[in-house]
């Protein structure tokens, strides 16, 4: 083990594929410990890195739904299957599966932000499908992710996809997430975790409208889209106040969200 907190280990792409014109996941070979939630920073030797949340991991299988946005990523979606990438983390806390599982569960995602949270609603889509479901919003019908298993999903839950405009061709839900939360269950709101991630917007609208609806404060999860540098709390990039979102988070209880304010 390299004690080195800056060093990465190479991890190497067993497969690519596109979810947009601008969103492509990697199952990379690992093996380690992580949770769902958490995240690496992924780097190209000569060119930079760049913070990457996890979407998945399986048994020697880690997923990575990664932007086209910058020169990193750029480089990064000119690699192929059995190139590396270069790794190190995992870093954060992550979503403990285990703590939502005696509970029933609303997910609210927006855009990207369903990309953290796939790995949960999978897990308990599996072990507790009663009582899950799902609200996720995208901009348009190109900017979804994930639609085989948002397809398969369906079918084992209540499972809510919107758009934000109407658009020809699509014949589900339209309009913001914030329009359909009378469609979300809220008569065990005592008991029942929401769970949001999204763009801080979004967030900050989906938590108030928990609130109207007296969800306690306690039962809100959220996770923040900081971009995250060192990983390990010395540069202070992704520092609100006096908490270190790479360590203390990304996913925080709404108790301590609510005072993160930039």
């Amino acid at each position: 083990m390299n004690n080195q907190p800056y060093a990465f280990f190479p991890a190497k792409i067993l497969s690519l594929y596109d979810e947009t014109s601008i969103d492509r996941t990697f199952e990379l070979e690992y093996t380690g410990d992580v949770e769902i939630g958490q995240f690496f920073q992924v780097s190209v030797p000569g060119v930079g890195e760049a913070p990457i949340s996890i979407s998945e991991y399986k048994e020697g299988h880690l997923f990575m739904t990664i932007r086209r946005v910058g020169r990193v990523t750029d480089v990064i979606f000119n690699l192929k299957a059995g190139d590396n990438l270069f790794l190190r983390g995992s870093y954060g806390n992550g979503f403990l599966v285990e703590n939502f599982k005696d509970s029933p569960v609303t997910v609210i995602a927006g855009g990207t932000g369903l990309a953290p949270v796939r790995g949960l609603v999978e897990r308990l889509s599996l072990s507790s499908a009663e009582g899950l479901e799902l609200l996720v919003g995208f901009k348009s019908m190109g900017d979804r992710l994930f639609i085989d298993t948002l397809n398969q999903w369906e079918k084992r839950f209540k499972a809510l996809v919107t758009l934000d405009k109407e658009e020809e061709g699509w014949s589900g839900l339209s309009g913001l997430v914030t329009t359909h939360m009378d469609r979300l269950s809220f008569e065990d709101k005592n008991i029942r975790k929401y769970v949001v991630v999204g763009p801080p917007i979004m967030m900050k609208f989906v938590t108030l409208e928990l609130l109207k609806r007296q969800v306690p404060e306690d039962n809100i999860v959220v996770s923040f889209e900081r971009n995250m540098s060192c990983g390990i709390g010395k540069c202070g990039h992704c520092k609100i106040d006096e908490t270190y979102v790479c360590l203390e988070g990304p996913v925080f209880n709404y108790t301590k969200a609510k005072h993160l304010i930039d």
